[in-house]
């Protein structure tokens, strides 16, 4: 008979087994915390309810606890707990000691992931003001070094910090020197620039800082003038700034672009009111501005920059230049520019072109026509030149002069019989001999005289005597010194012209024979058309921004001219924008540095010039009468240009 009391037995020896079986999983466990966590079965629980009641009691730790396991538990601990980093560490040395001997193996930097993390939380940015004071036992903290600035942000998203206060500039005060470009914002810019800021209570441009232009500038003239000398520099950007917007100068239709072509094709003269009313409807203004942004170009690549040649090696590198390598195709090229060259030349002669640049690598050369600038021959000016080139000239019979050393040493005579005078008026007893002040001039007997007691002492034979290009040399080191200089300025008149035609074009060293510019030919820039040339035209675009004026903002419309900007194309520019801005604009003025100095008035020029028989042909060489008559008047802006040029109730005033 089965026992009942079997399953009984069977419930209690399971029961047992139970017991057992927790009971070693209970050693189990807490034998691996005492091993991996020493220190933590001395620590009370961070979640015990004594510790939330009292939060800002310091936890008790036994002598014998680990500093390195406490600190690596605290890492993890909340950031409103009490940390064991707080308690003093003059013996944390002594502690990681014994924690390491303690556990073999254990890695003293090691840090939790996300314990790291949450301490890199915990920093303050930079941007945040400081922290809390640290709690007692921390180390003080060092303070940050000075933000660096991002290079890679404007002006406007940089962090900017607290500046203080500018004062603003007294009344009548200096203006500011900033370009023009930083008094201009974008229409949809709410802040003003710092370069803003500095120009507060001044509505005067100063233009010292560019880096086109030149540091000193002479004062505006006193006397406003209905028109503004002649400046035969060539320009390479213009921009011109109004209160009357520019939106008639802009998306010009195809039949008042070709009527402009036109115009300009049969030098058609066009006389507009001195005030346009509504200059956007005004066909008869628009084809005008058509006209006056065409010019003449040979050769005409249109891969390739070919205006301004000096200092264009950078921008020219790179592109593609078949012509380099094949002779050929340099003979070619240069065959065709010598036939541009001479019809040129032909035009200028016969009085049916005013006037054309020849643009090389190294220097630029002026050809005008006799009646323009106050001659009544045909003159070509060289800039810069060097002693090589002007030696050249000579050989090939040449004859030039240099009106700017020429001008310098006439000051110097003039300077030195003054100075001599006060003198000889002060000491009667002192000699007045003309030769006192001068150097005496030195010969080749001197030179052999020099050496002769050279000869007396026995010692001729041993000594090196320079040769004659050394002393050659000597004796011209004023001359070399002012190659590449504006002082080098080199004029050709009359006949001498025709002979300064043939020496450029048979001159090897006019074409670079090394570089990106190896077998270009020179530029050749004129206002009319020429055998060879192409029609270009001047690139313009119209741009509205916003300039701060007395504490506020007003509304300032803006054209920009990009490209070779001649004579005649400034002149007849102006007298458009005089008639459609209603008298009043401000121009900024770019030129090319090596050309500002053929505004130097020429020597011997006749000032009572018979304008009616010299000018008598000059009308039929295309250009507008008023444009024609400035550009027969005398130079008057010696080696600078015209850099600033402001109309104002239709008076001209400029700073050169």
């Amino acid at each position: 008979m089965p026992d009942s009391r079997q399953p009984f037995r069977l419930c209690n020896s399971l029961a047992s087994w139970n017991k057992y079986l927790f009971v070693c999983l209970f050693v189990c466990l807490l034998t691996a915390k005492l091993f991996f966590f020493p220190a933590s079965g001395q620590r009370p629980s961070s979640r015990g309810p004594a510790r939330r009641a009292h939060p800002a009691q310091p936890p008790q730790r036994p002598p014998g606890a680990g500093q390195n396991g406490g600190r690596r538990l605290s890492l993890s601990a909340a950031p409103g707990r009490s940390s064991p980093l707080c308690a003093p560490s003059r013996d944390s040395g002594a502690r990681r000691a014994m924690a390491d001997s303690a556990v073999p193996g254990y890695s003293p930097g090691f840090k939790k992931p996300p314990a790291t993390l949450r301490l890199k939380r915990k920093r303050p940015r930079r941007s945040e003001p400081p922290a809390d004071p640290q709690p007692c036992g921390a180390a003080p903290r060092v303070p940050s070094a000075p933000a660096r600035r991002n290079p890679f942000s404007s002006l406007d998203n940089a962090p900017r910090g607290r500046q203080p206060q500018r004062e603003p500039w007294p009344a009548g005060g200096p203006p500011s020197a900033a370009p023009f470009w930083q008094f201009l914002e974008s229409v949809h810019e709410d802040k003003p620039t710092r370069n803003a800021e500095r120009s507060e209570g001044t509505n005067s441009l100063t233009l010292a800082d560019d880096l086109h232009l030149p540091a000193l500038t002479p004062d505006v003239p006193t006397s406003p003038r209905h028109e503004f000398p002649a400046d035969w520099s060539i320009k390479t950007r213009l921009l011109f700034m109004s209160s009357q917007p520019f939106t008639w100068a802009e998306h010009l239709k195809a039949q008042e672009e070709a009527q402009g072509f036109a115009q300009h094709c049969r030098a058609a003269e066009t006389n507009l009111p001195q005030s346009v009313q509504e200059p956007k409807l005004s066909t008869e203004l628009r084809c005008a501005f058509q006209q006056s942004l065409v010019y003449w170009l040979h050769p005409s690549l249109p891969w390739l920059q070919l205006f301004p040649r000096i200092g264009a090696d950078r921008k020219i590198a790179g592109k593609a230049c078949p012509w380099s390598q094949d002779d050929a195709l340099q003979q070619a090229l240069m065959s065709e520019w010598s036939v541009s060259f001479t019809s040129l030349y032909n035009l200028l002669k016969a009085k049916l072109c005013p006037y054309f640049y020849v643009c090389t690598y190294q220097f630029t050369v002026l050809f005008r026509a006799a009646g323009l600038a106050g001659s009544d021959v045909i003159t070509a000016m060289i800039s810069p030149t060097t002693r090589g080139l002007r030696e050249a000239m000579r050989n090939e019979g040449i004859e030039f002069s240099l009106p700017l050393v020429e001008e310098s040493r006439t000051r110097k005579q003039k300077n030195s019989e003054v100075n001599l005078e006060a003198e000889a008026a002060k000491s009667p007893e002192v000699s007045k001999s003309p030769e006192e002040g001068e150097e005496p001039a030195t010969s080749d007997d001197d030179d052999d005289e020099s050496f002769s007691w050279l000869e007396e002492m026995g010692v001729r034979d041993k000594v090196k005597k320079p040769d004659a290009i050394s002393i050659k040399l000597q004796k011209e080191k004023h001359e070399v010194q002012m190659d590449h200089r504006p002082e080098s300025l080199a004029l050709v008149k009359g006949t001498n012209t025709f002979t300064l035609l043939n020496f450029l074009i048979n001159c090897k060293s006019l074409v670079a024979i090394a570089g990106p510019q190896a077998g270009l030919p020179p530029t050749l820039l004129s206002p009319i058309a020429f055998r060879g040339g192409t029609m270009q035209t001047l690139k313009a675009r119209s741009i509205n921004a916003k300039a701060r004026v007395h504490l506020a903002y007003e509304d300032v419309f803006s054209l920009e001219i990009i490209g070779p900007v001649m004579p005649h194309s400034l002149h007849s520019l102006t007298t458009l924008l005089k008639a459609a801005q209603r008298g009043a604009f401000s121009a900024v003025l770019y030129t090319h540095e090596p050309t500002a100095v053929f505004n130097t008035s020429l020597d011997n020029a006749s000032t009572a010039l018979n304008k009616e028989t010299v000018c008598k042909e000059l009308p039929k060489c295309g250009l507008h009468s008023k444009t024609l008559d400035q550009l027969s008047q005398l130079p008057t802006l010696g080696k600078s240009s015209i850099r600033f040029l402001e109309l104002k109730d239709y008076a001209y005033t400029w700073k050169s």
